[in-house]
């Protein structure tokens, strides 16, 4: 006994000892993959340096201060991206840098929502007001990289490779088919004819309003691609959408010919340019400087100007709050890609109470989510404003549903004119699996209750029509107080918004910025600088510094959880491919319960 009790002590101290040496070599791997991307990205700026500017890397909402948020923990390789703000920094800075003599804007691949990739254009043609050179070159375009490269002079391509402009498309995914094979029903309870969220799991095709929303969303962001194709290549819109329409952009020599491209280069001549342009002696002479050196390269003082701060703000006193939302609106804590309501309340809470803070902008890159959580969101939001601080909203790619609902209460609304918005409404979903259980399972329930509404909502058998009216009445109660709260901000803003006018555009229907602007449910146009600089002025600051919330957590307590997240994500991402997207929102409506107030729209395809 004495012998098994050794061996099972023994075997237990080794296990021990070997998950040990694990943590310690998996923590030295990764420090030694953060301080290699550090190391890289400390030399001096050279004379007659060139800004390489790739896009293929994430471009996040906020910089962070986690030395590990680069890893990819699928492969524990250095994946370094960078905020758009440190990239807009880099931009604003090597413009005036006499060390720079121009970008090479090298496009294999672009991240990035559309909000945040005009962002960039529109730091590229500052840039170009400098008067230094911008060289763009891919072996491939997509319309998205033409779009990005369409800032730079020349254009250029390999021979052999393909430029696709062909136009953009929409393709919803539903699942009624596969929940029929299954035996499972899902009952869809909603407020407002455009409310397209849940319809996936209920139909097998568009509904005939969420179709006239899809084509009149898609229209208008095709709308802004051609405005910035027309007005960066010098080609009518018409002629552009002719180009689309016909298909003729078909390889390399059709895209020079349609004026889409400046020229055929191989990548070796592209750097032949490089080398001519900048007098170097030999190609791999060429002074090739990553946006990330070139910020690393920058004054500490420097990197803390943030794109909205004005000059000589360096030792202000006064702050203004730059609160980040982004993500699914969740009840709790929430994870790193939601909005918990819980912090999100607590940063707001804390822009409110802090006396140096004197205005506050809200970033908002949200579908929305959980009705409760965006109710007590915007309830800190108010109070911000009864407090008398000016509270702007900033929208991004996407501010719709739960995430208009946050925004409802801001003196200011800022959108991007390819922000989705809108979709003002109410769903909630009632699912039936009784069938599923005993037919491919052979699991039967049975139950007691002490009254005709005791399992109200069970999974185990469907939902009466008694039932379904007081869920829908529930429903219809959220959805009031959703256009009462939008017409009472809007109002307050000096926007002529009634509650029937509220009704009237709301109903679930989902707007680009623009599209929502001229309906007053936005205010301007505009990117985080504009915001940070309207917020400003309300507080009558001439000088401030910038105070981003919320507190971002210690690195450390999360690390082994991103390292599962990330590998649990990168399996289901390969394993289900283009089914993905509805898998992880199913899985989010399955995960956060109750009434939801959440985009329905798809994204566009074939940018």
């Amino acid at each position: 006994m004495k012998s098994f009790f050794k061996i099972v002590l023994a075997s237990m101290l080794g296990f021990l000892l070997t998950q040990v040496i694990l943590v310690i070599l998996i923590i030295a791997l990764v420090v030694g993959l953060v301080m290699s991307g550090s190391d890289s990205e400390s030399k001096e700026i050279e004379a007659h340096s060139i800004l390489h500017l790739t896009l293929n890397q994430p471009l996040t909402e906020r910089s962070s201060d986690n030395p590990f948020q680069s890893i990819d923990w699928t492969n524990l390789r250095n994946n370094s991206g960078m905020s758009v703000s440190h990239m807009l920094v880099v931009l604003q800075r090597a413009a005036k840098d006499e060390n720079i003599d121009g970008i090479f804007l090298d496009l294999s691949a672009i991240e990035g929502d559309m909000t945040q990739q005009s962002r960039i254009r529109r730091a590229l043609e500052d840039f170009k007001g400098s008067g230094k050179f911008i060289i763009a070159h891919a072996e491939e375009y997509t319309q998205g990289t033409l779009l990005m490269a369409s800032m730079a002079e020349p254009i250029t391509m390999a021979p052999q490779g393909m430029a696709l402009f062909n136009g953009l498309a929409l393709e919803p995914v539903f699942l009624k088919g596969m929940f029929d094979k299954l035996d499972m029903e899902i009952d869809l309870i909603r407020v407002g004819k455009y409310k397209s969220a849940g319809e996936m799991l209920i139909r097998e095709n568009m509904s005939e309003e969420n179709r006239y929303q899809q084509t009149q969303l898609l229209e208008g962001i095709y709308n802004e691609m051609l405005t910035g194709y027309s007005r960066n290549l010098n080609l009518s819109k018409d002629s552009l959408r002719s180009l689309a329409n016909r298909a003729l952009i078909r390889n390399a020599q059709t895209s020079v010919t349609y004026g889409l491209i400046d020229s055929l280069m191989y990548r070796d001549q592209v750097l032949e340019w490089l080398k001519r342009r900048t007098k170097a002696k030999a190609i791999d002479k060429l002074k090739l400087v990553a946006a990330s050196e070139y910020f690393a390269s920058l004054d500490k003082n420097v990197q803390e100007i943030l794109p909205g701060m004005p000059a000589g703000s360096e030792e202000a006193k006064d702050r203004v709050a730059v609160i980040y939302a982004e993500g699914d609106i969740v009840s709790g804590e929430g994870g790193d890609d939601q909005i918990g309501a819980d912090r999100m309340c607590e940063a707001l809470r804390k822009a409110r109470l802090d006396k140096k803070i004197k205005a506050v902008v809200l970033r908002i890159n949200s579908p929305g989510g959980s009705a409760l959580a965006s109710d007590l969101i915007w309830r800190e939001t108010k109070l911000i404003r009864e407090a008398g601080k000016p509270l702007v909203v900033s929208m991004g790619g996407v501010a719709a549903s739960g995430g208009y609902y946050i925004a409802a209460a801001a003196d200011t609304i800022f959108a991007a004119p390819t922000t989705i918005t809108g979709s003002i409404g109410v769903f909630g979903l009632a699912p039936y699996v009784g069938d599923f259980m005993r037919n491919k399972l052979g699991i039967t329930v049975d139950r007691v209750t002490t009254g005709p509404y005791g399992d109200i909502m069970s999974l185990s058998r469907r939902m009466r029509p008694d039932e379904r009216a007081i869920i829908q009445g529930s429903i219809d109660e959220i959805y009031e107080t959703f256009v009462g709260i939008v017409s009472e901000g809007r109002r307050s803003a000096g926007q002529d918004l009634s509650r029937d006018s509220v009704h009237a555009l709301a109903q679930g229907r989902v707007y680009t910025g623009r599209q929502a602007m001229a309906l007053g449910l936005v205010d301007r146009m505009g990117d985080l600088d504009d915001a940070i600089a309207s917020a400003a002025k309300l507080a009558k600051l001439q000088k401030f510094r910038l105070r981003e919330l919320p507190d971002q957590e210690d690195p450390f307590e999360k690390i082994f959880g991103q390292i599962t997240a990330a590998y649990s994500r990168h399996r289901m991402q390969n394993e289900l491919g283009p089914l993905y997207g509805p898998y992880a929102k199913v899985k989010h409506w399955i995960e956060n319960p109750g009434i939801q107030a959440h985009m329905g729209v798809s994204y566009p395809v074939g940018f």
